[in-house]
C-alpha cells in the first residue's frame, strides 16, 4: 500500500487496520500543523483534543487480541526521520507549560513524580507512530498493527497519557481561574528527588498570564 493508496475509496472504511491508520495519520497531520505556531492561542486545546483522539485509537489497540506480525524479524524501514525541529517548535510554542511533573508508574509504590516535557512526549509518540505509518505505506499492515500496538503498552500509549492529562490540567486551572504555581527551577536533567514531594516555589503564575496567550479563557 502507497501513499497514493492511503485512502483508497475501494477499502473498507469498516476495516480495523484502515481505522486505525486513518486515526494515527490524522493525529500525525494535525499536530504537525500546531507545531509551525501559525495558529499559537489556539495550541493548547487543540492539542489536548487531537492527543485525546489518538489516545482512543490506543485504546483499541489496547484492547485487541495481540497482533502477530506475519515475518519473524521487522522489516527495515529505513532511518526514522529527524524530529529535532518538531520538538524545539513545541517547546517554543509551550513554554509557559511545557515543563510538567508526572509518576511514571502509579503501581510502583512510593514512585517519586519526575519531571517531563510536552515537547519531548509529543515528538516521542509522533516517532512512534511514524515508524509504523512507514510499515503501513509499505503494504505490511500486518507489521503496523503490531508496531502500533507493541509500542502503546511500551511507550507512546503512556506518554501521550500523560500529556493529555498535563494538558487537561492546564485547561481546567485556566477556565475553573485557579492559579498555577511554578515549576521553579523544575527540569527533564534533574534525579528524580527520592520519596518527597516535588516542590513548587517561586511564587504563582496567574491563569491569565497563560491563559491569553494559549488562547483560554478564564472560569467566571
Amino acid at each position: 500500500m502507497s501513499d497514493a493508496t492511503l485512502h483508497d475509496a475501494t477499502q473498507d472504511p469498516d476495516d480495523f487496520a484502515v481505522q486505525i491508520a486513518d486515526q494515527v495519520e490524522s493525529f500525525l497531520v494535525a499536530v504537525t500543523e500546531v507545531a509551525k505556531g501559525d495558529e499559537p492561542d489556539s495550541a493548547v486545546p487543540f492539542l489536548l483534543l487531537e492527543v485525546s483522539q489518538l489516545l482512543l485509537a490506543g485504546g483499541r489497540l489496547g484492547a485487541h487480541e495481540d497482533i502477530v506480525p506475519d515475518e519473524r524479524y521487522e522489516p527495515d524501514t529505513g532511518p526514522d526521520a529527524d524530529v529535532d525541529e518538531l520538538r524545539e517548535n513545541f517547546a517554543r510554542l509551550l513554554e509557559p507549560i511545557d515543563v510538567y511533573s508526572e509518576v511514571f508508574d502509579p503501581y510502583e509504590p512510593r514512585k517519586a513524580p519526575v519531571p517531563a516535557r510536552i515537547s519531548d512526549d509529543l515528538t516521542d509518540v509522533i516517532t512512534d507512530l511514524r515508524h509504523g505509518m512507514a510499515h503501513y505505506r509499505a503494504g505490511r499492515t500486518t507489521e503496523a498493527l503490531w508496531w502500533w500496538q507493541f509500542s502503546y503498552f511500551s511507550n507512546w500509549g503512556s506518554t501521550a497519557s500523560a500529556t493529555l492529562r498535563a494538558l487537561q490540567s492546564v485547561v481546567a486551572h485556566v477556565r475553573l481561574n485557579q492559579p498555577l504555581e511554578e515549576l521553579d527551577g523544575l527540569d527533564t536533567d534533574q534525579t528524580p528527588m527520592g520519596d518527597e514531594t516535588l516542590e513548587f516555589e517561586a511564587g504563582k503564575v496567574m491563569a491569565e498570564e497563560i491563559g491569553g496567550p494559549l488562547g483560554l479563557q478564564t472560569g467566571k
